[in-house]
């Protein structure tokens, strides 16, 4: 019995002319994407404005009620003042929100927490796939390795505003998650245009685990992007994450 056909969800994108919007807008033309894209919003001042997006008929506009009427998602990478503002604005519109903000100050988070009553609402600093496999992984090896010295390191490249990412903060966190204590040590490098690489390594007495992602191609992020608002459409209000897309713990 053939599979039924999909309708793909539409998500209206909030920093489509920033690097991540960039690769969503690309990675949503692909065959068999999840989404596709109907408003691709940019900053009042933006250059972008009024310039076409790649996607057939799209351009990109500062009409947020638009965006918001027509979607069914919204996905954005934008900074925490925008974050916050546009939680806010979901909420009251009742469109779930998928975000990728990294570095949010506690008002952002706040917002996040106060839409998730309203909307359902996904908020992950990195939407690779193998990244929460991987922050999953550190949490099982924390708690199973209690004794073992753990080191993480993280490398970006040198645009890259937070430091550290919100990706080894995240891995930081799954180790107090699963041994408790204080957050480790992170060792930040920025440095050319490296999409991103993370480690955790864990050291005993003659033995050491390592667990490693790297990333080599941007797209990546926006696969994960898009197939995450695709599954946040159907979700009830609440907050998310990628391992519970992916079913783990």
């Amino acid at each position: 019995m053939p599979e039924p056909i999909r309708t793909p969800t539409r998500i209206t994108i909030v920093g489509a002319a920033g690097r991540m919007g960039q690769a969503l807008l690309t990675a949503s033309r692909e065959p068999h994407s999840p989404c596709r894209v109907v408003a691709a919003l940019v900053i009042p001042d933006s250059p972008a404005i009024g310039t076409e997006t790649g996607v057939p008929g799209l351009k990109f506009s500062t009409e947020l009620a638009a965006g918001l009427a027509a979607c069914d998602v919204v996905v954005e990478f934008t900074i925490s003042n925008s974050t916050a503002l546009l939680a806010a604005r979901c909420a009251a519109a009742g469109k779930p929100l998928l975000s990728g903000t990294t570095g949010l100050e506690p008002a952002a988070t706040a917002a996040l927490d106060a839409a998730a009553g309203r909307i359902a609402v996904l908020h992950s600093p990195n939407m690779s796939l193998g990244v929460a496999v991987l922050a999953a992984l550190v949490e099982r090896a924390a708690r199973a390795l209690p004794e073992f010295a753990v080191s993480l390191d993280e490398v970006h490249h040198a645009h890259k505003k937070d430091t550290p990412s919100g990706t080894a903060l995240r891995l930081a966190e799954a180790v107090v998650k699963g041994r408790g204590g204080s957050l480790p040590a992170i060792r930040s490098q920025r440095r050319g245009e490296v999409v991103g690489e993370h480690s955790a390594v864990f050291a005993g007495p003659g033995e050491r685990l390592e667990l490693a992602h790297k990333a080599a191609d941007r797209r990546v992020f926006a696969v994960g992007a898009l197939r995450a608002a695709a599954w946040l459409a159907d979700r009830p209000a609440g907050r998310y994450r990628l391992a519970d897309m992916l079913g783990i713990r």
